[in-house]
């Protein structure tokens, strides 16, 4: 397993959802409420509250709230590393709108498969 504290700031959004084949996620909130949605449902996860992602779910959290949120990522197995969260903050952190391009391609290099909405036809 793999564990990784993350911090989202208020306003903060995953620019892009994703699923992943290989691994499950489990999430554990530490401080303030984090909303993820998984697979269409979105589950609020504040201080002792958890969430589980399994292999396959599309998810991506949002920072509804006016606190920054604090939470414990868990991956079993562990094959996601520190690698990825640093290819990322690269792209995500600079200022400005991130090349969404770019992080796709970081995503992809990690395990991670973006999803990209669709738009419904009229």
């Amino acid at each position: 397993m793999a564990m990784f504290e993350f911090t989202v700031p208020v306003a903060a959004k995953v620019p892009v959802a994703h699923y992943h084949k290989p691994y499950d996620e489990t999430i554990y909130g530490l401080e303030g409420v984090v909303t993820f949605t998984v697979d269409g449902k979105p589950v609020e996860i504040g201080p002792g509250q958890t969430c589980f992602i399994p292999r396959g779910a599309v998810h991506g959290f949002n920072n509804l709230k006016q606190s920054d949120v604090k939470a414990l990522a868990v991956i079993t197995p562990a094959l996601l590393g520190p690698d990825f969260f640093k290819e990322a903050a690269a792209i995500v952190n600079p200022g400005g709108p991130p090349d969404l391009g770019k992080l796709k391609a970081v995503m992809l290099k990690h395990g991670l498969v973006p999803v990209v909405p669709t738009v419904a036809s009229r």
